[in-house]
C-alpha cells in the first residue's frame, strides 16, 4: 500500500512571512517532492503550490485596537485551523512569525500532539520576555533568523536552530541600480528616493501619510528628484493610488510589488520598519528607519520595550548605524532632514 503524501501545515500573516513561506516550501519539496503544503499564505507561497484555505491580508492587523475590532473574525479563523490540524495531523505545523495569533495554534496543537515549529522568533529579547514560558510548551523547535535570537534560547532552554535569512541569498551582493533604474523605466542620472510605508493594512494607513509629507518637502529641495513607492500588494496599491489623487503637485511613480528592485534603483530609501530594512542593508541603500503605532498602542508598549533600537541594522550591530526616527520623533521635518542628509 502506497504511503500517504505528507501534510505541511504552514500559517503566515504578512508579506515577509510569504516571502519566507515561499522559500521554505521549495526546500523541502526538494526533500519531500509528493508533500502536500496547506494552511494561510500568500501570493508567493501560492504560486509555490501552496493551498491557502483564508486570505493571508485577513490576519495583516497591528496593534492593540485592530485586532480587537477584528478579533470574532480572527477568532473564528484560528478555530478552524485549530480544529483541522488537530482531527487531519499534519507531518508538522509550522507558524511563521505572527506570534500572537500563531503561538496560540501551535500550543493548542502540540498539546495535542501535533509537531509544531515556530519560524522568525517573536522579539522577546525586546520586550515581553515573559512569552518565553509561552512559546517553551508551544513549540518543538524555533527557527531564528539572526544569531543573538538563537543565544537567548539557548539561554532559556527552548530547542532552537538558527537558519539565517533567505534575503541573503536572494538579494545581490553588488546592486545593479542602473538595470534596475532601467527595468522601472527610471531616469539612470537623476536620483531615486524609493519611499516604503509598509505592507500591512494598518501600517500603511499609519505611515504613509507622514512618508507623503515627508516627499514633498525633498521634492521641494530637490527639484525633479524621482520618488518611487513600490506597493506590497493590489489592496496597497489603491489605498496609496487614492492618497496619491489628492497631491496633484507631488510626482511619484507608484509600482506594483517589485520592492527589490524599487529600492536596487534608489539612491536612499525612506521605510518603515521591519524587513525592508533588512533588504535595505543587504542592498547597501543608505536609509532612513521610522515607525509609528497608535497613541493607545504605544502608552501600553513602550514601558515594556528592553532594546534602545527599532531596525534590524542597529539590533544586529548594537549601535547606531543609521538613522531611526520613531513614534513622537517621526515628525515631517525630523525625517526629512534625515533623508536630505543621507
Amino acid at each position: 500500500m502506497a504511503s500517504q503524501s505528507p501534510v505541511f501545515a504552514i500559517v503566515a500573516g504578512e508579506a515577509s512571512g510569504d516571502l519566507l513561506g515561499a522559500d521554505l516550501i521549495r526546500a523541502l519539496k526538494e526533500q519531500f517532492p509528493d508533500a502536500v503544503f496547506e494552511g494561510i499564505g500568500g501570493p508567493k507561497m501560492q504560486a509555490e503550490g501552496f493551498q491557502s484555505l483564508f486570505d493571508m491580508d485577513r490576519l495583516s492587523v497591528m496593534g492593540f485596537i485592530e485586532p480587537l475590532k477584528r478579533l470574532p473574525e480572527l477568532l473564528r479563523i484560528r478555530r478552524t485551523i485549530v480544529k483541522r490540524y488537530s482531527e487531519n495531523k499534519p507531518a508538522v505545523f509550522i507558524g511563521i512569525d505572527s506570534p500572537d495569533f500563531n503561538l496560540t495554534i501551535e500550543a493548542k496543537l502540540h498539546s495535542r500532539s501535533v509537531k509544531t515549529v515556530h519560524y522568525v522568533s517573536p522579539s522577546v529579547w525586546a520586550w515581553r520576555q515573559g512569552r518565553i514560558k509561552k512559546i517553551k510548551k508551544a513549540v518543538d523547535l524555533m527557527l531564528s533568523l539572526f544569531p543573538f535570537e538563537a543565544d537567548f534560547y539557548r539561554q532559556h532552554d527552548v530547542p532552537v536552530r538558527y537558519v539565517g535569512h533567505p534575503l541573503a541569498k536572494q538579494l545581490p551582493m553588488q546592486p545593479d541600480t542602473a538595470g534596475a533604474r532601467r527595468a522601472l523605466g527610471l531616469d539612470a542620472e537623476i536620483p531615486v528616493l524609493c519611499i516604503m510605508p509598509g505592507s500591512r493594512a494598518g501600517e500603511v494607513e499609519l505611515m504613509a501619510e507622514l512618508f507623503l509629507d515627508v516627499a514633498q518637502v525633498i521634492d521641494k529641495a530637490s527639484p525633479g528628484l524621482q520618488l518611487i513607492i513600490p506597493a506590497a500588494n493590489e489592496a496597497r496599491y489603491e489605498y496609496l493610488e487614492k492618497l496619491l489623487s489628492n497631491r496633484q503637485t507631488l510626482s511619484v511613480i507608484l509600482i506594483r510589488q517589485q520592492s527589490h528592485v524599487a529600492m536596487e534603483a534608489s539612491d536612499v530609501v525612506l521605510l518603515a520598519s521591519g524587513t525592508t530594512a533588512l533588504e535595505a542593508m543587504l542592498l547597501k541603500k543608505p536609509m532612513v528607519v521610522s515607525y509609528r503605532m497608535g497613541a493607545l498602542t504605544w502608552a501600553l508598549v513602550s514601558p515594556f520595550i528592553k532594546t534602545p533600537f527599532a531596525s534590524i541594522p542597529n539590533l544586529l550591530s548594537n549601535e547606531m548605524l543609521v538613522p531611526e526616527l520613531i513614534q513622537s520623533k517621526a515628525t515631517v521635518e525630523a525625517l526629512s532632514d534625515e533623508v536630505l542628509k543621507a
